[in-house]
């Protein structure tokens, strides 16, 4: 290879290179730049959408605690119990049913906030569903959550 071929190699190659840059810098401009602005709008939007559906759900969820379904919290359950109450509301699907029960068991006031101890409780929750497989299993359907909590939740 001559010295002009090696040249002509050499600028071919740092001119390949100096390319790739500018276009990895050109997308990551246009990803940061050009999309954060729509990104805080929907966020605006969704946020706005959210809190009002949320303020509706809420108050129908303080009309139907008022009403007989009203739980009120028990702190002589086991740890265990409580556990089993909130897993098998949780396979319902039923948020208001969840609500209910984490103000049963303590972790969340009579319009389903969390108290501080709730984020412990999903902690300790994720290691006993290990250590009880067969109670997870036997509450497998949202017919059978809702029957054990039907049972288990007027206590």
């Amino acid at each position: 290879m001559n010295r002009n071929q090696k040249i002509a190699l050499g600028c071919g190659g740092a001119g390949c290179l100096g390319l790739i840059v500018v276009i990895i810098a050109g997308v990551l401009l246009y990803m940061f730049a050009g999309s954060s602005q729509p990104t805080n709008r929907s966020r605006n939007t969704n946020f706005n959408s959210s809190s009002n559906s949320n303020r509706s759900t809420n108050r129908s969820s303080e009309t139907n605690s008022s009403n007989s379904n009203s739980v009120a919290p028990s702190s002589s359950m086991s740890e265990d119990d409580k556990h089993k109450l909130f897993q098998a509301a949780g396979v319902t699907g039923d948020a208001d049913l969840v609500k209910r029960v984490l103000h049963k068991i303590g972790y969340a006031d009579e319009r389903g906030v969390p108290t501080s101890g709730y984020p412990q409780f999903i902690q300790d929750h994720a290691s006993w569903l290990i250590k009880n497989y067969d109670f997870v299993a036997s509450v497998n359907t949202a017919e059978k959550g809702r029957a054990y909590c039907d049972e288990h939740l007027n206590d």
